[in-house]
């Protein structure tokens, strides 16, 4: 990690020039790879070929996360989201860019004061009864310090990394071409209109996480309207906030990996299991409006007993229509036998599907390619408590059902990669609890 003048160790300082060499070598080793892969596919059979389309996936997911991992910053974020957009990616492409996990070292002490001076107007001293300097938590794009309000009350302050902001829009503008011009060297990568969406979607996200104001606004909305028992949404203070310093109400309590070190009881795995699933569907179907970053990392266990939520960076207003479609989507999934023409209406009605598209083409080569996704989806919904301990993990997609979806799927609804995202996350949780859980509820059913 390069070191700035000041101090600080931020983001490599590469330029444009530099910048754009990185990804020009990338897309170099993808044509070689691509060539390696065409010239040698003459001599296999069918069964070689699959095995080896996986692994050429596999090595331009590689190519692509080398290169995001040397741009740093928002680049690399990114390739955290793109690998959480379900069916946006070849699974091999996607296994490889899940491997991202932003890394600055922390602050110094003087770039934390410089910072603090510069967005708040004040020492340390003069702005908090208590400033702890070193940071006590990292956060996505920034970091965490615990300090007290000269009224006695525990804050934590979080700031972000200087120069974050600055990179967005010519990473992502590097990130698309990138991505086009992969998939000349493969044709399981989503068209070029989805690719389009999926990044115009991401930017945005990365944009509002880096404005710590809609952050805190965001705050304030969730503490007024999320108001399930046993939620605990920290109170934003707005006087020692500003773009890149956010300061809200400290909450006692545990993550994830360390709740789960004391072995709590099957009980508590359960309550907390049951709330978070709740929250998520009320939420989506109710408030409609998600918290669309789930990490582990943006849950507290507390002490109390309740559940305390994080990080607000990054939410969703969903459309109305887009949750109907939704509800119709995953309720014609669990009907048994299949309504194919119900489900055919539900993917035009989200828009990702044409109303042109045969039935036998929607029968007969669409959904056996949905197949495995869609069994995935309504698992836990089969059975009115589900063990979540049990629950596979995503399937993926095999190469060739990933064909058969870019053929046939049309768009992306802008609503659908936050939703897809937030439920892969709560699985994941859920799983991690080894919750068992009602999921009977009145909007998939």
């Amino acid at each position: 990690m390069a070191k700035n003048g000041d101090g600080s160790s931020a983001l490599p300082r590469t330029g444009r020039l530099s910048r754009g060499a990185i990804a020009g070598m990338a897309v170099a080793r993808a044509g070689l790879a691509h060539l390696g892969h065409k010239a040698q596919s003459l001599t296999r059979d069918d069964a070689q070929q699959a095995l080896a389309r996986t692994a050429h996936e596999a090595e331009l997911g590689r190519i692509l996360f080398a290169a995001l991992n040397q741009l740093k910053g928002t680049a690399l974020k990114a390739s955290q989201l793109m690998s959480m957009e379900l069916g946006f990616l070849p699974e091999g492409m996607r296994q490889e860019l899940a491997r991202a996990h932003y890394q600055v070292t922390p602050l110094n002490r003087a770039v934390v004061i410089k910072v603090l001076r510069q967005e708040l107007g004040g020492e340390p001293h003069t702005l908090f009864q208590h400033f702890e300097p070193q940071a006590f938590a990292a956060a996505s794009l920034g970091q965490v310090h615990a300090a007290t309000l000269t009224s006695g009350e525990a804050v934590a302050v979080k700031l972000q990394y200087p120069g974050m902001a600055a990179s967005i829009g010519s990473d992502m503008r590097m990130l698309r071409s990138l991505l086009q011009t992969l998939g000349g060297h493969s044709d399981a990568l989503p068209k070029s209109s989805i690719i389009d969406r999926v990044m115009a979607d991401i930017e945005i996200k990365l944009a509002e996480e880096l404005d710590y104001q809609h952050e805190a606004q965001a705050l304030q909305w969730f503490a007024q309207h999320l108001t399930l028992p046993g939620l605990v949404v920290p109170q934003p203070v707005m006087d020692r906030t500003t773009k890149r310093v956010l300061t809200l109400q400290h909450l006692p309590g545990q993550h994830l990996n360390e709740w789960l070190k004391a072995q709590p009881s099957q009980a508590e795995r359960d309550r907390y299991g049951q709330l978070l699933f709740d929250t998520f569907l009320h939420c989506a179907f109710v408030l409609r409006r998600l918290q669309a970053d789930p990490h582990p990392g943006n849950y507290l266990f507390m002490p109390d007993g309740q559940l305390g939520l994080l990080d607000f960076g990054c939410t969703r207003v969903l459309d109305a229509g887009f949750c109907r479609a939704v509800s119709h989507v995953w309720s014609a999934l669990l009907h048994r036998p299949l309504d194919s023409d119900a489900l055919q209406q539900a993917y035009q009605d989200l828009g990702l599907v044409s109303p042109t598209l045969r039935k036998d083409d929607f029968c007969n080569r669409l959904l056996p390619a949905l197949a495995d996704m869609q069994a995935w989806q309504r698992l836990p919904f089969t059975v009115p408590v589900y063990d979540f301990a049990q629950h596979p993990a995503y399937p993926g997609t095999k190469p060739e059902h990933q064909r058969t979806a870019v053929e046939f799927l049309q768009a992306v609804p802008p609503d659908m990669p936050y939703f897809d995202r937030a439920y892969l996350g709560l699985t994941q949780l859920l799983k991690a609890l080894g919750a068992r859980v009602r999921t009977t509820n009145p909007w998939i059913h």
